[in-house]
């Protein structure tokens, strides 16, 4: 069987993991940052009849659609525009694909020498190792997941003028905890995400790879059907993590000028509910699901690659 087909849980060192997580994550946030800040000023957005103005004297949604916004944000802010956040977005992504992939390969391995009476079967074994492996990871650097979100939700007024100082404000301002607002909703939306992500990953990787597509591009298929199936389930418990990492003192000054209070997930669903109907758990879900097919096809392949470079090297050296 070549590397192409094995399980990842089967493949390289702690060190090489860590390395090709962190080398998927930070290519992949790049190539998808401008998408990923569509979608958060999409679920950002709370738009009912009552609404008072949200954005320079505009009742009612500023954004319209997943185009509508791309152009929308270029016209008002520039192409940099597309990118705000993107540097805690890139800490986030490498120290979360490091911590991911390393505790999805450490827990894989644990649970492959449980004797047999105990050993799940192999798509069980993905779903709880995927789990484990996004809750650390979720937990570890859920910090620069609030300040990505904070950064992408400034419009042409400057909240927080640099990342340092947005830090210096948070803790100032909110403690510590501020740095951890919606972490509950991000840990119950991840539990079944990552397990549904890896199990089908796993599942679909296998029977890819035989198919023999071209530029080894078995991986990147199987991470996207993957990544649209578990995006889907559990998109309403991401929009309800962005609108609390958006609460504090700087609330009124975010691009929407009309973000509710929310607290707690509870609470919050029921609120979005009330206000905007089920669609408003579930805005933002085209750019999102747009977004999986680059970001999960780039981040799984991107992966694969390095650790087949790492691995190749390694035998090299041995020769």
């Amino acid at each position: 069987m070549s590397r192409d087909v094995e399980h990842l849980k089967d493949e390289g060192s702690r060190g090489q993991v860590v390395a090709a997580g962190a080398i998927a994550g930070l290519i992949s946030r790049f190539v998808i940052a401008p998408l990923d800040v569509c979608k958060i000023r999409l679920q950002l957005q709370s738009h009912s009849l009552s609404d008072p103005l949200s954005h320079r004297g505009i009742t009612g949604p500023i954004y319209k659609g997943t185009i509508g916004t791309f152009k929308h944000i270029l016209r008002e802010e520039g192409i940099t525009g597309l990118w705000k956040g993107n540097i805690p977005a890139e800490l986030l992504y490498v120290a979360y694909g490091a911590v991911q992939f390393t505790v999805y390969h450490q827990t894989s391995a644990l649970l492959s020498i449980l004797p047999p009476p105990y050993q799940p079967p192999d798509a069980t074994g993905s779903f709880i190792s995927g789990a484990v492996a996004g809750t650390v990871a979720t937990t570890l650097t859920y910090p620069l997941d609030l300040l990505r979100t904070r950064f992408a939700a400034q419009g042409t007024e400057k909240v927080y003028e640099s990342l340092r100082s947005s830090i210096r404000h948070i803790t100032k301002d909110e403690g510590y905890q501020g740095f951890f607002r919606g972490v509950s909703a991000a840990v119950v939306q991840v539990v079944p995400y990552m397990g549904l992500f890896f199990s089908s990953y796993e599942t679909l990787k296998i029977p890819l790879a035989g198919l023999e597509l071209p530029f080894s591009s078995g991986d990147a298929t199987a991470g996207i059907l993957a990544s649209i199936f578990s995006k889907t389930t559990v998109f309403p418990l991401d929009t309800v993590r962005k609108r609390l990492q958006v609460q504090g003192p700087m609330r009124s000054r975010y691009v929407h000028r009309n973000i509710p209070e929310y607290r707690g997930v509870a609470s919050t669903i029921r609120m979005i509910l009330k206000r905007e109907g089920v669609r408003g758990l579930y805005r933002g879900l085209p750019v999102s699901l747009i977004k999986a097919a680059p970001a999960s096809a780039v981040t799984m392949w991107t992966y694969e690659r390095a650790m087949s470079i790492m691995l190749k090297l390694n035998d090299e050296d041995a020769d």
